[in-house]
């Protein structure tokens, strides 16, 4: 999409990565910060409050906390070519970016630097990202309710739609605690599967067995997403965006924004064309889905979790 560029970097080995949303000439950002166990930076500037207004990069990344280390790769990259807020003596990039737990997946010791953000950068271009195990998808999985040994391999997923002049994209790295589902065919896609390993079961209906167990379930979720578009909006127009963008995970994630998860998503506009937010709002719904369905889709085996290509042939 014009007035983006995205670029992947990952450690296929370690099965962690980073994905970057480049926006060079700035864009009006928003972000709706859903489950109750969120990694993110610089979240706080796209509150309409605050003074910054546009953003030039953002940062999806693998390696729960320590991964938003990455950003700092952005910025240099940014900085370098003149770009970022101007404060005289240089120019501070403004860079967002959130963090998914993969650390449960391939070598937890190696995460996600300021290395394999700048790298990211060097890779990101205005086509049509790749999708599966890139990025910040790399590490991520789906279906932990039972222990990774009954889990699933997910990645990342893109979808775009185009009515006219207007676009609205989503990239999504799922990385949930529960199940991938297929709103459009109404079925399970990828997700817990059952002690045989080679059927789904609905996590839902799992967890709604095991009531009265507390159990700890921080082994590895969220599941991060940004919708694009060049719709013109204000800053909290694109908080609104994005809020409304969380109805793709609900018709996807079953469930979606757990306490075990930090389900965010951000929205930024490059502001081409005048456009209706409710309608904007609708596509990215759409995109949203499409997206997390990809993410599952097109995820391959890696680190000893089978993707849905190699389960279900």
């Amino acid at each position: 999409m014009k007035g983006f560029r995205i670029g992947h970097a990952q450690d296929d080995v370690a099965a962690t990565g980073v994905t970057v949303i480049l926006c060079e000439e700035g864009a009006v950002a928003g972000v709706d910060v859903r489950g109750g166990a969120p990694a993110t930076r610089e979240t706080d500037l796209l509150d309409p409050v605050n003074s910054v207004d546009r953003i030039h990069g953002l940062l999806l990344a693998g390696g729960s906390a320590f991964g938003l280390d990455a950003a700092s790769g952005v910025m240099t990259y940014l900085e370098e070519r003149g770009i970022g807020f101007d404060v005289q003596v240089t120019k501070v990039p403004i860079v967002c970016g959130a963090a998914l737990f993969d650390l449960a997946v391939g070598d937890w010791r190696v995460r996600p630097d300021r290395a394999m953000g700048y790298q990211a950068c060097l890779d990101a271009d205005d086509g049509e990202p790749a999708q599966g195990n890139v990025g910040a998808g790399t590490g991520a999985s789906v279906g932990k309710l039972l222990g990774m040994g009954r889990a699933m391999k997910s990645g990342v997923g893109w979808s775009v739609l185009r009515e006219g002049e207007l676009e609205v994209a989503a990239l999504v790295a799922v990385n949930c605690l529960g199940d991938v589902v297929d709103p459009e065919r109404g079925e399970i896609v990828a997700g817990l599967r059952d002690e045989s390993g080679k059927a789904l079961v609905g996590t839902e209906e799992a967890m709604i067995a095991r009531w009265g167990e507390k159990r700890n379930l921080f082994s590895g979720n969220t599941t991060l997403g940004v919708v694009l578009t060049n719709g013109a909006f204000t800053k909290a127009e694109m908080n609104k965006l994005a809020s409304m963008a969380h109805d793709g995970y609900g018709r996807t994630l079953r469930p979606a924004h757990s306490m075990f998860d930090g389900d965010t998503i951000f929205a930024l506009s490059c502001a081409a064309v005048e456009a209706d937010l409710n309608v904007v709002g609708v596509m990215a719904v759409r995109a949203v889905e499409r997206a997390v369905v990809n993410a599952a889709v097109r995820a391959s085996s890696l680190a000893g979790l089978p993707g849905r290509s190699e389960l279900f042939r």
